[in-house]
């Protein structure tokens, strides 16, 4: 059983901390726990996803204990709000490494990821990106891996498929003008281009704007077939809903981590008709773990998760890091963070609840099968798969 409290720094900004407690079981007093820190944003503007985010990671750590937890330890999470901010990150890392002393943090949001990465690597703490999707994640250092496909895996797959599959040549592109849309945008991009298509427009946006009548009129001009998006949940809303004002219907692709999330298409209601996502998780036909997760959301939660995908990546998060400590355990070496990322090169592939087998790669990335959905009467329908 989980115990959830926050408590505020005094410092210039707010930082969120939780600590999962447990019941007072006899397996859990007799060995010492196993400690793990999450950054996540817990309020802000990405907390809507954030917080599911954080939900599933809980759920994970109680569903370890639950068992016996690891080799008779129960596993202990902090968790921390970055707010999706890059130095709200940086102030709760630091705060993870240097007083709660964690050998292994979860995060996402790639700005954080890749704001944290020099204190990963300096004090050899293992960093795990559980969603973000910035290529760039794979070049941050000997500390940092991603558990998550980044975007040259799902979003030039998309790419390719647009133009070998649904036979468009003229794609208009909108992004956030942030670390997660500047790589996610150029990522597809150079596959739509290799592929022979034709960016006609690629617009970036102020990720704190609000009037984006000017990129929408831009992109109008260039007559395009289709729109590609790469930004994050707020701005995406916005961004559609002027595109529709301004009489853009145009077939509009994303990719998973935003797209694939039932509140965003029915706020959009109509305006979502045809939308294509990326899915690089398995689907309730493909695992059957996951329709499992998608009732808990409904039971427990009483809504469908806000990202779906990425939220069985981070449930499965917990269990990957149970791997590691029992490596780390069988081997008799010191919980340290050098000894966490021993671990992970030694046992490089890990059988996972949710998202199944992952490999973790030497080049620091996972690769996934690429699933497209579609959005027919506001409900996500399979496509097809994108290679």
């Amino acid at each position: 059983m989980t115990k959830i409290g926050r408590r505020k720094t005094l410092a210039t900004f707010a930082l969120a901390m939780v600590t999962t407690l447990f019941a007072p079981l006899a397996w859990a007093q007799a060995k010492e726990p196993l400690r793990f820190g999450v950054t996540m944003p817990m309020t802000g503007s990405q907390s809507t996803q954030g917080v599911d985010l954080l939900t599933s990671i809980q759920w994970a750590v109680a569903d370890i204990n639950a068992k016996g937890g690891v080799d008779g330890h129960p596993l202990e999470m902090i968790a921390l709000d970055s707010q999706g901010e890059p130095q709200l990150g940086i102030a709760a890392v630091n705060r993870l490494v240097h007083i709660e002393k964690v050998p292994v943090f979860i995060i996402a949001w790639s700005g954080v990821v890749k704001a944290v990465a020099p204190i990963a690597n300096r004090e050899k703490v293992l960093e795990l990106s559980a969603g973000a999707s910035s290529p760039d994640i794979a070049k941050l250092g000997d500390y940092v891996y991603t558990t998550y496909p980044l975007s040259d895996v799902d979003v030039a797959a998309l790419a390719r498929y647009t133009v070998d599959t649904l036979g468009k040549k003229r794609v208009a592109v909108a992004y956030i003008n942030n670390d997660s849309g500047v790589e996610g945008a150029r990522a597809y991009r150079t596959a739509f281009e290799k592929a022979g298509g034709q960016i006609v427009a690629y617009e970036a946006y102020d990720p704190k704007g609000s009037d984006f009548s000017g990129v929408v009129l831009k992109m109008r001009a260039s007559n395009p077939e289709m729109i590609h998006m790469h930004g994050l949940m707020t701005d995406t809303l916005q961004v559609m809903t002027q595109m529709r004002q301004l009489g853009m219907n145009h077939r509009v692709s994303m990719y998973g981590g935003v797209g694939y999330n039932f509140k965003l298409i029915s706020q959009l209601g109509a305006a979502a008709e045809g939308m294509i996502v990326t899915n690089i998780a398995p689907g309730a036909k493909d695992n059957p773990n996951v329709q499992g997760f998608i009732d808990r959301w409904q039971k427990t939660v009483g809504h469908a998760s806000n990202a779906l995908s990425v939220t069985q990546y981070t449930y499965d998060g917990p269990y990957l890091i149970a791997e590691l400590y029992k490596w780390v355990l069988k081997n008799k070496l010191p919980p340290t963070g050098e000894n966490m990322r021993k671990a992970l090169l030694a046992i490089k592939k890990f059988d996972l609840p949710m998202t199944g087998m992952l490999e973790v790669s030497e080049d620091h990335r996972v690769s996934k099968p690429v699933y497209l959905l579609t959005v027919e009467k506001g409900q996500f329908v399979p496509m097809g798969v994108a290679k």
